[in-house]
């Protein structure tokens, strides 16, 4: 039975829950018109900038304002002070959008928020890799239990399609390899070294910029990268693999002089996301490559991500597009509520 109208949640209202509402409220009557997609934002959960309440649906166009304006949300006539396991029960939202920061060792708090999302018959749709790098066959089985759809598009190349790429679309494709640039900071940094910076200088560049944290260490050393190429391995190859299985070196001990040396010889440093199978096993490793410019890859720069999937029935096939940004993490969010739609009313 069709649903009439979709009542929507989102947890964390940083840049990516921002930017799911941004899109929302500019694209409304076009989701209606071209989807048959209707909806209501009846919750927005967030403790640091204020969660908000109302069954009937928020007004997004006034919040974003106020955000804007004020960056809180906590003199908002819909404020209240429910936490957010609480709001999730009490609105029973039909899909709920978990955006909150990704914390690679426990997962939490988004693993939490997703448990029991699903648990009461929500649909989920998330951009955190935590939870689906450490839990994602339990999430998965809460949804099957419950009748309701996970979906992670967003956690690998951000809006760049990716996972429904090689789960959906390339349906019946053995897949024999993944390699690719999965990580836009490093990527800026490495194309600024090309232009002749030195490593910390490129690095002050990208924090400047917004590329990078003010700690770098997840994207520079190569975490950010490892746990994308976990998730890899275990949606496309079936593999058991937790971050620490994944081989990793960051790119802090590479120089200038490397750099401009390969692009001497026709190639360019890359950060390199790598899954494959050798024999029986499952092999997932970042590490800093040479590639050749005559390959996709090597003419990927700036803040750009690429992966280049290896298959029996396609060969090679190479997506390029942003790997990070507040509407382009949102877009991966809506792509995935407007499949759970196509789903659900087929």
């Amino acid at each position: 039975m069709r649903a009439l109208l979709w009542k929507i949640g989102i947890i964390g209202f940083g840049n990516v829950g921002q930017g799911l509402a941004h899109i929302l409220n500019r694209k409304k009557e076009i989701l209606k018109r071209r989807y048959d997609f209707e909806f209501i934002v009846s919750f927005i959960a967030d403790p640091v900038r204020g969660s908000l309440y109302n069954e009937e649906g928020l007004d997004l166009d006034a919040i974003l304002k106020e955000m804007a304006q004020k960056g809180s949300l906590k003199n908002r006539p819909e404020f209240t002070d429910k936490g957010t396991l609480e709001l999730i029960e009490l609105a029973k939202a039909d899909i709920v959008a978990e955006a909150t920061i990704t914390n690679l060792e426990t997962g939490e708090p988004g693993l939490s928020h997703i448990r029991k999302a699903l648990s009461i018959g929500s649909h989920v749709v998330t951009s955190n890799k935590g939870p689906i790098a450490l839990a994602v066959d339990e999430l998965e089985q809460i949804a099957k239990n419950n009748n309701v759809y996970l979906r992670y598009e967003a956690v690998v190349l951000s809006g760049t399609p990716c996972i429904n790429m090689v789960m959906e679309c390339m349906s019946g494709c053995d897949v024999k390899s993944v390699a690719g640039i999965v990580n836009g900071t490093t990527n800026f940094i490495l194309s600024k070294m090309e232009e002749g910076y030195d490593y910390p200088e490129a690095l002050v560049e990208a924090q400047k910029l917004g590329y990078a944290e003010a700690d770098p260490t997840s994207d520079v050393e190569g975490w950010d990268s490892a746990v994308k190429a976990a998730i890899m391995a275990n949606l496309f190859f079936g593999a058991k693999i937790k971050i620490t299985d994944v081989s990793r070196q960051g790119i802090t001990k590479i120089t200038r002089e490397d750099v401009l040396k390969a692009k001497n010889e026709g190639k360019r440093i890359k950060l390199i996301a790598e899954v494959k199978r050798q024999g029986n096993d499952v092999i997932a490793s970042v590490s800093p490559h040479l590639i050749p410019m005559t390959h996709p890859l090597g003419n990927v720069m700036g803040p750009t991500n690429a992966l280049t999937i290896a298959t029996d029935h396609l060969g090679e096939v190479t997506i390029i597009g942003p790997g990070a940004g507040r509407i382009e993490t949102g877009q991966a969010l809506l792509s995935d509520m407007l499949a759970i739609h196509r789903f659900k009313n087929a």
